[in-house]
């Protein structure tokens, strides 16, 4: 499920953009101004609000280490600060000094893409803050862009409705117009490349006036020519759809649209699995926190919501949340931290959770004076009930075993999934990670290779494009619903 676990209120015109590090979430807005919040409990920095901005800031990022941000306003400026005082390290002034519209930085931090009102793109150096090349698509504004996860290219997106692939010399590989009719509003690429012998896949997604957001595979082929392919067309709201973006695994796609409404897709099978109705007005950003299950969503009506995707979210399709539904706590229950353990793992504490929760709050002291974790509670019998735990009580004895039996039964196994398990060791995963081939693995046993086995892909033998490796949180959650029920 998706539940909202608490919304900020301190920006006091449109929120145009909201974007996660791994400990910030950052939010821009009409107001001129830029607030970074602590993602620990969300409460404001102390240097914050950043005010550099003369005009409306229409888009904000972090540098992949969450050192610096960058924002880009209507003032022709994009402003690099400082995460560690909130102190301004550089002003980019955009040639032709045109309201820039959207900023992105690369992956691995080296370059930062600025688009603007005129059509015009800065392709600009980061580490030393200097302009590196131009370009410009005539009649039109650049709204949207998105760097690929191998950061060799990156997409834009205009208000004519057209996607365009660029490489770092801003030479357009493809064109795909029309793209989305009467305009493009937001484009993201998916953190996955697959790859074979032959092509070399990303997946983006678009969204546009239209009121649609489509998954595209941008698929560069052997001979060096680059073909998009149209997959999936998701219609899950009724009006202009003004952002998306994708889950740090690529497993979940988040958009915001002018119905006000939030939706969340399974990316992968072009499911709808929720629409949150809690903005009053048209939703304007969204963002995935990239270490946590985490969207935060702003609007026009000045909130950024902040919502927890909880495990089994892909078991709910379809399902709408109500406005007027409880706001929950950003505190996880002892219940959700022990589904994601072996009953074998339990602790004493866990186990008296558990009593209580099957209505065996009578037995929670006997269990804790006779020291009971998730070990003893599977051995209990008849016997050790009664002559240990002295349960004189028949019905009470009857009731403990018939609900260890259901755990035990919980335990019969007809095997780990495949893709539960790492591809390097065979063990099933604890920290399942992507990485650049499109395959997941345990992070320790692909790192080891990476640095061993000079940058292939241990299941297609291909250099990896990037060593980058994304925390795949949609697996995790899975191999845990799996252990906690075997």
């Amino acid at each position: 499920m998706v539940s909202l676990i608490c919304t900020l209120q301190d920006h006091r015109d449109d929120v145009n953009w909201c974007a996660f590090s791994a400990q910030l979430l950052a939010t821009c807005s009409g107001d001129k101004t830029v607030r970074v919040y602590n993602t620990r409990d969300f409460s404001e920095l102390a240097f914050s609000p950043l005010e550099g901005h003369g005009y409306s800031v229409h888009c904000c990022c972090f540098s992949p280490c969450g050192q610096f941000l960058a924002s880009c306003s209507t003032d022709a400026t994009t402003l690099v600060w400082s995460m560690a005082t909130g102190d301004i390290e550089a002003v980019l002034q955009h040639p032709g000094r045109s309201p820039v519209r959207i900023c992105v930085l690369s992956p691995d931090s080296t370059h930062l893409i600025s688009g603007a009102s005129d059509g015009s793109l800065a392709l600009w150096d980061f580490p030393t803050k200097q302009l590196r090349r131009t370009s410009c698509v005539s009649d039109t504004s650049i709204v949207a862009c998105s760097f690929s996860p191998c950061g060799q290219m990156f997409v834009t997106g205009s208000t004519y409705g057209h996607l365009r692939v660029w490489d770092l010399d801003m030479n357009q590989l493809h064109a795909e117009k029309n793209a989305h009719d009467l305009g493009v509003t937001c484009c993201a690429f998916a953190p996955n490349i697959l790859s074979d012998s032959q092509v070399v896949q990303f997946h983006l997604a678009s969204c546009g006036q239209d009121s649609h957001v489509k998954i595209w595979a941008l698929n560069k082929l052997s001979s060096g020519a680059f073909k998009m392919q149209l997959l999936h067309t998701l219609t899950g709201q009724s009006a202009p759809v003004l952002t998306c973006a994708y889950s740090s695994d690529g497993q979940l796609l988040v958009s915001g649209s002018v119905d006000k409404t939030v939706t969340v897709y399974d990316a992968k099978n072009a499911v709808l699995l929720y629409t949150l109705n809690q903005h009053e007005r048209y939703v304007t950003a969204c963002s995935f926190s990239p270490t946590s299950p985490l969207i935060a969503t702003g609007s026009m009506d000045k909130t950024v919501n902040i919502w927890k995707v909880e495990d089994g979210c892909s078991g709910h399709a379809g399902k709408s949340l109500p406005e007027e539904f409880t706001v929950t706590t950003c505190q996880a229950s002892t219940s959700a931290g022990r589904s994601k353990m072996l009953v074998s793992d339990w602790s004493e504490e866990d186990v008296s959770v558990w009593l209580l929760e099957e209505g065996l709050e009578a037995l929670v002291d006997t269990f804790r004076a006779n020291n009971i974790d998730g070990i003893e509670l599977l051995a209990l019998t008849k016997e050790t009930l009664l002559a240990e735990l002295r349960i004189e009580s028949v019905g009470l004895r009857g009731k403990v075993l018939r609900k260890v039996e259901e755990l035990k039964n919980a335990l019969v196994c007809s095997g780990v999934p495949d893709e539960f398990l790492c591809p390097i060791t065979r063990e099933l995963m604890r920290d399942p990670v992507l990485a650049a081939d499109g395959y997941s693995y345990e992070r320790e046993a692909i790192t080891m290779w990476i640095n061993t086995k000079n940058r292939s892909s241990p299941m297609t033998n291909l250099p990896l494009l990037t060593t980058l490796l994304t925390p795949n949180h949609t697996l995790k959650m899975a191999i845990a619903r799996w252990r906690a029920s075997h």
